[in-house]
């Protein structure tokens, strides 16, 4: 993450799929398991995760996965890859962005307020899809005169920069799909696998 701060651990996430037989390519047929895929909502960590017997998470719906006793989900298996979500929980990924974003709008907006130069020539807000140098100064002129108050406050006030939570939800989507992306602003590093 470019603040640079320890990401939160990830207490609630949205169901982007349910898998009632498991993996398709697991290779125990006789000993398949029900699946969750989601996402979380503090860094956007894709996990699965092992629903209580009997439970069939909606798609879409919050599930809690701290610790401490969970309604809905049993266990967390392990943080996965983006190339290893089902297609139907690709599908639902930019929904789920965007309905995290909508809940937790001051978070977003704080982005605008408080992003600064990663580089001498590259500003975290040159990261976001569609915004160039331009808009960059324009953000930056802006937020002078007086902190943004809401993403909606965002766009009344610099000209050409329209819907920013779509912006920022494909920046996140953007960083979820490439493991080997240079600046991460929203999500956490992908876990490596242990060196053999």
């Amino acid at each position: 993450m470019v603040e640079g701060r320890p990401p939160k651990k990830e207490e609630v996430a949205r169901v982007l799929d349910y898998l009632p037989y498991g993996h398709v390519a697991d290779s125990k047929s006789y000993q398949k398991h029900p699946l969750v895929q989601a996402i979380g909502e503090a860094n956007f960590v894709l996990v699965e995760l092992t629903p209580k017997d009997g439970i069939v998470p909606q798609v879409a719906a919050r599930v809690y996965i701290g610790i401490g006793e969970r309604d809905v989900i049993d266990h967390v298996n392990r943080r996965i890859a983006y190339a290893e979500l089902s297609n139907a929980a690709k599908a639902e990924l930019p929904f789920a962005i965007g309905t995290i974003i909508e809940e937790n709008e001051p978070r977003f907006v704080k982005f605008f307020n408080e992003a600064g130069p990663i580089t001498t020539r590259m500003h975290a807000l040159e990261l976001l899809p569609g915004i160039g140098k331009k808009l960059m100064w324009a953000v930056i002129n802006e937020k002078k005169k007086g902190p943004f108050k809401s993403l909606k406050d965002v766009s009344e006030r610099v000209k050409g920069l329209h819907n920013p939570e779509k912006l920022l939800a494909k920046r996140i989507e953007e960083e979820l799909m490439d493991e080997k992306v240079k600046y991460r602003v929203f999500t956490s590093e992908p876990r490596r696998p242990p060196q053999r």
